[in-house]
């Protein structure tokens, strides 16, 4: 059962926040979704956003103001909270970048994580069916999108479910999170010490690992003021692993932009574009 918490006519659509029991992660779960008008005639191109540590559903709906381009497209925006909430987990609230609000999109393996930490699924299984079933969209034209850990999230998802997901995008995704101090935290806490482990959540290691393009393009950008470049971003590393790979990536380097929404703001058009471009090619290669 979906619990309506609020809707909101927005460009002709409407802007909808919603709660739900999920099965997946065992707790009630938050989610956000915009339908535009078109949603009226019929299943549409959808946008699955994941968001950045300490965000939620709200965050991506409130500051990036996609939905205007969103109307234009025919494109429905679905973001989810960042993690679970009030799990009962002693300290799961005392760190900014580990636990509430930073699910970091995983599986976890390691106790007591792992009974309710479980994005990677709730996100390409439990969301995906929610949305496809009640909000129309269309399960044969999703994409993924994210900022920061919410990039390395789109990207792992979609390199890990290209069956599931026809395009991807990111803004300053932490790329090789493995190698990173936000990734090696996360990652060593909900997976364990073994860091064989920790590669299926590596972009940089995925795509290695498939040696080939997986996409025919992904889009990346990045500010070059950003404040969290140069010890936890690793936009290099992806840069070198698609190269290697045969992956084409268009990675924009902008001078003046940091971490924040306003950098978002200036380029999610582009995304948006590019997402519905790429997914309506692939329904006409399907068709």
């Amino acid at each position: 059962m979906i619990e309506t918490i609020s809707e909101h006519g927005c460009f002709g659509g409407v802007q909808g926040y919603y709660r739900h029991a999920s099965t997946t992660i065992g707790l009630p779960m938050r989610f956000s979704v915009y339908r535009p008008p078109q949603a009226a005639s019929g299943p549409l191109p959808t946008l699955f956003y994941l968001a950045g540590l300490t965000c939620t559903e709200e965050t991506f709906m409130i500051k990036a103001g996609a939905q205007r381009v969103a109307a234009e497209l025919g494109l429905i925006l679905v973001a989810c909270d960042t993690s679970p909430r009030d799990t009962g987990i002693a300290g799961e609230a005392d760190e900014w970048d580990f636990g509430s609000g930073a699910g970091f999109y995983l599986n976890a393996t390691e106790a007591p994580w792992s009974r309710h930490y479980r994005m990677f699924d709730y996100v390409t299984e439990e969301l995906r069916s929610t949305v496809v079933e009640h909000f129309g969209a269309d399960p044969q034209r999703l994409g993924l999108s994210g900022h920061s850990m919410g990039g390395h999230g789109a990207l792992v998802l979609a390199l890990r479910k290209p069956e599931l997901y026809r395009s991807v995008s990111a803004f300053a995704p932490i790329s090789n999170p493995t190698r990173c101090p936000w990734g090696e935290k996360a990652f060593s806490r909900y997976l364990g010490a073994e860091r064989e482990a920790w590669a299926q959540y590596d972009a940089c290691e995925l795509i290695r690992g498939h040696g080939r393009a997986v996409y025919p393009g992904i889009l990346v950008d990045q500010g070059l003021a950003d404040q969290f470049l140069d010890q936890q971003l690793a936009p290099d590393a992806l840069e070198a692993a698609c190269r290697d790979a045969g992956q084409p990536l268009q990675l924009r380097r902008h001078a003046g932009y940091d971490h924040g929404y306003f950098f978002i703001q200036t380029f999610v058009e582009d995304h948006l574009r590019f997402h519905h471009r790429t997914l309506t090619q692939a329904t006409t290669a399907a068709g």
